[in-house]
């Protein structure tokens, strides 16, 4: 209750301040109108699942649960994950799939297996039928990344399982009780490998995949955190790529549980699209990489807690220091508090990056979308919506169909390791060129932003329905017991001679009509 108080004034106060106000930093937001603008994919707004902790079972899978329907699926985590419009679901991993061999996860008889990579029994009783069937509920694209270890012919026959009309391994999908192919378009060869035997792999794999089904798009893993795109990679196997997978986290693990401040977190916001840019040059400097377009198929703000892990191989699964490591990074991983105003808004931040340079990123998959670092946390009694759970959906909603230009100046914010611009802007656009949408990121953990926002040289006036997220501190999160602490509200902005006042830590994205 108290924090509901807080948010209220705190947006009342928001709504009230007029340049007689004025605030300790200063930026000006101008949108050009006249600059063309750019449509966007909407697959950048995916999501990502793997075989790890409670993401599979006892996510958005819980057979036997008062909460999931006959076949296992939860449906409160059905319902909250339609509210992102997920476009696109990557699966079955990440280092997961190192173990993993598609065929054991269909059919009746399913053979459960060591998954040396995590350390646990795999029961495959979620496999390829059911992460289709998810991705259906969900109205989300299937993105299916191959056992990376494996030889050419297994990835061909997981195409043909899924997208051929006959065929050995079509037959078994149909007697599986699938007649129609599942026409599975998205597939990555392997998960972060980087070797000469992986780059001959991802040429054989996705040259044999092709000539089962040419309409598929294949990737594979381009580059290791804020390196270059290989040039053995794309004049190997470059002709067989439609995308380069890219991967990062931006606040690493250790075997204890690290605890980053907000303003360490923040701080990090302009990395991802300077590792965009660095992948983009390396792309069209390259002949074979001029066409491929960027999956930025794993990303999250931090790193997963995983101590001890991956491996190369587990001899005992019943190993008593195995078994604390695993319940030693569920409780890391699942810790709400971790998920304050820095995920939410480096989330913001993320995407205005990837939307910025849209015309080269064209998928991005949060990694991942239930539990460990997820926007969405699932326990056995209900859900809790993270901070960038909210994000997610005020992109997925609120904005137009596409990008337009627009210059921020702002004063920097440090925290003596890494510099960012205090006020980060996006602004889209319908395909009318009539109605905008502008999104605002106030980084400043303790201070008011006073921004004027321009529409080319005239200052915006008025007043404009608005949808904010903020909390009564940035390290305010969301929890069991309290679910709203971080929650968006629809509010009305005026804009005095196109200043507004932009409360701390705030994401805030103004609905802007033609009048």
């Amino acid at each position: 209750m108290k924090s509901t108080i807080l948010i209220s004034l705190l947006l009342c106060f928001v709504i009230a301040c007029t340049t007689k106000q004025p605030a300790a930093h200063q930026a000006s937001i101008t949108i050009n109108t006249d600059a063309p603008a750019k449509t966007y994919n909407p697959m950048i707004f995916g999501g990502f699942i793997e075989h790890f902790g409670r993401q599979v079972y006892g996510g958005f899978f819980e057979p036997g649960s008062p909460l999931s329907d006959e076949k296992g699926f939860r449906l409160d985590v059905i319902k909250a994950l339609n509210e992102l419009k997920v476009p696109v679901i990557r699966w079955p991993g990440g280092c997961f799939v190192d173990s993993y061999h598609w065929q054991k996860g269909v059919g009746q008889n399913r053979e459960a297996h060591g998954d040396f990579r995590w350390g646990v029994i795999e029961p495959n009783t979620f496999g390829t039928d059911e992460f289709v069937e998810l991705c259906r509920r969900l109205g989300a694209e299937p993105y299916i990344c191959h056992n990376g270890l494996a030889n050419a012919q297994e990835m061909a026959s997981w195409v043909e399982y899924c997208n051929a009309k006959e065929g050995e391994f079509a037959e078994m999908r149909k007697k599986n009780g699938h007649i129609e192919p599942f026409d599975v378009k998205y597939w990555s060869v392997g998960n972060e490998r980087y070797d000469t035997a992986y780059i001959y792999r991802v040429r054989d794999g996705a040259k044999l995949m092709k000539e089962v089904d040419s309409d598929i798009l294949v990737t594979c893993s381009g580059t290791q955190s804020g390196a270059a795109v290989s040039s053995f990679l794309l004049e190997t196997a470059g002709e067989y790529l439609d995308y380069i997978s890219v991967h990062d986290y931006w606040l690493d693990r250790d075997y204890e549980l690290p605890q980053y401040d907000y303003l360490t977190a923040i701080s990090k916001s302009e990395r991802p699209e300077t590792y965009i840019k660095l992948v983009i040059e390396s792309l069209d400097g390259q002949d074979k990489g001029k066409q491929l377009k960027i999956a930025f198929d794993e990303w999250n703000l931090r790193a997963w807690q995983h101590p001890g892990f991956p491996r190369d191989g587990v001899d005992n699964y019943e190993d008593p220091e195995i078994l604390e490591l695993i319940q030693k990074r569920i409780n890391g991983n699942d810790l709400n508090s971790q998920y304050t105003m820095a995920d939410g808004l480096f989330a913001a931040s993320f995407f205005n990056a990837c939307l910025r340079n849209s015309e080269y990123v064209t998928m991005a998959n949060i990694a991942p979308l239930v539990n460990t670092r997820g926007p969405l946390y699932v326990h056995p009694k209900g859900i809790v919506k993270r901070s960038h759970f909210h994000t997610m959906a005020m992109y997925a909603n609120l904005l137009k169909e596409k990008v337009g230009a627009v210059k921020v100046e702002s004063d920097s914010l440090s925290n003596n390791t890494d510099k960012v611009a205090v006020v980060d802007a996006l602004v889209t656009v319908d395909k009318n060129g009539k109605n905008w949408s502008l999104s605002i990121v106030n980084r400043h953990p303790t201070e008011t932003i006073s921004s004027i926002v321009k529409f080319d040289n005239k200052p915006l006036n008025g007043k404009f329905e608005a949808t904010i997220l903020t909390g009564d501190s940035p390290d305010a999160y969301n929890d069991i017991d309290y679910p709203n602490q971080v929650i968006p509200k629809k509010i009305t902005m005026l804009f005095n001679n196109g200043v507004i006042q932009l409360p701390p830590h705030a994401l805030l994205i103004v609905d802007i009509k033609e009048k």
